[in-house]
């Protein structure tokens, strides 16, 4: 159950951030759009799937300031703090599999350490969990009542019992130390600075596509997903952050279509010749996922506005001229 329905926080009363991970994928979207709202920003990021490169167009702006930093060592930012965004951790099952301890520990360790930091600077803490903390849902759509239906000793459950573990924690600090945070359970997001080669579908569909490979679809593709556009996930959570809500709260876009459609889509929408390939489906991997986005309409007022047309073309756009690829097919 979620707590307290407080007011909307007045933007000007968050002069300075912390972001870890704010080099990675999500991060550096997060960081550049808290930039664009007035607020100083520190992103702390180990570089384990973040890049520089991600934010290298912020290092000359006024307020950003990049250090490089483990949060499941130590987290130290002189200075006042007004709000802590935890975004550090694996996020793709490629990295995750790639990455199990380090997974666990960004999650335990490094949530316990940010938490430190919000609690010690009397700062807002938004903590990234995951729609994975719903493992394989036996419910559909999932609201955030649904307790879920993860395996804990499976290939997935280093990610999804890390985030899990990092709820738990971010709520006994609230519970315990009156540490103001929210938790936002985040859906599948797309969009520019994904990495080509991080195993999510959506950007291997793509590279696929413009090079002109098959699209392995893994399983039958009936399996669904919801995708929600980056730009869309990025003013949800900055909506919770602004916010006094304690949540958890499902930031995501309702659009469900199978991953077999989705391929179908990208093969279109590149103009690519690519047939497609069906694999082995991966241990434990979710048939549905469709958030009940209900709380986040009503509490934060935010629901997306980029239809997944829209954001699937802007990502292939940014894809092919990354990948240096084919032109995008028009219209």
């Amino acid at each position: 159950m979620a707590q307290g329905t407080g007011p909307i926080r007045e933007a000007r009363s968050i002069g300075r951030a912390v972001v870890t991970g704010g080099a990675g994928f999500l991060g550096s979207h997060l960081c550049e759009h808290l930039l664009d709202r007035g607020v100083e920003v520190v992103c702390l990021d180990n570089f384990l799937t973040g890049s520089p490169q991600n934010v290298r167009h912020l290092m000359e702006r006024p307020g950003f300031r990049l250090i490089r930093c483990d949060v499941t060592d130590f987290v130290h930012v002189p200075g006042p703090v007004d709000l802590v965004l935890h975004f550090a951790s694996p996020a793709s099952p490629l990295d995750y599999l790639k990455m199990p301890i380090e997974t666990l520990k960004v999650g335990s360790l490094g949530t316990l350490h940010t938490l430190g930091l919000a609690n010690d600077k009397g700062a807002r803490y938004v903590l990234a969990s995951t729609s994975e903390v719903y493992g394989d849902p036996l419910q559909h759509p999932q609201d955030e009542d649904y307790w879920g239906n993860v395996n804990p000793v499976g290939p997935r459950g280093v990610y999804d019992e890390a985030k899990r573990f990092s709820e738990a924690m971010t709520t006994a600090y609230r519970t315990y130390k009156g540490t103001d945070t929210g938790i936002v359970r985040i859906f599948n997001t797309y969009g520019p600075r994904m990495r080509p080669d991080d195993g999510r579908a959506i950007p291997a569909f793509i590279g696929q596509a413009l090079s002109g490979r098959p699209l392995t679809v893994a399983g039958d593709g009936s399996q669904t997903r919801s995708i929600c556009y980056v730009d869309d996930t990025v003013r949800g959570i900055l909506a919770m952050a602004f916010s006094a809500e304690a949540g958890p709260i499902n930031i995501g876009n309702p659009d469900e279509l199978s991953v077999l459609r989705l391929a179908e889509w990208i093969t279109e929408l590149t103009g690519s010749a690519s047939p497609i390939e069906f694999i082995d489906l991966p241990v434990d991997d979710p048939k549905v996922r469709r958030p009940d986005s209900t709380r986040a309409e009503t509490r934060l007022g935010w629901r997306p506005s980029v239809s997944s047309e829209e954001g699937l073309r802007r990502t292939v756009a940014w894809f092919a001229e990354e990948l240096g690829g084919r032109s995008v097919a028009a219209g």
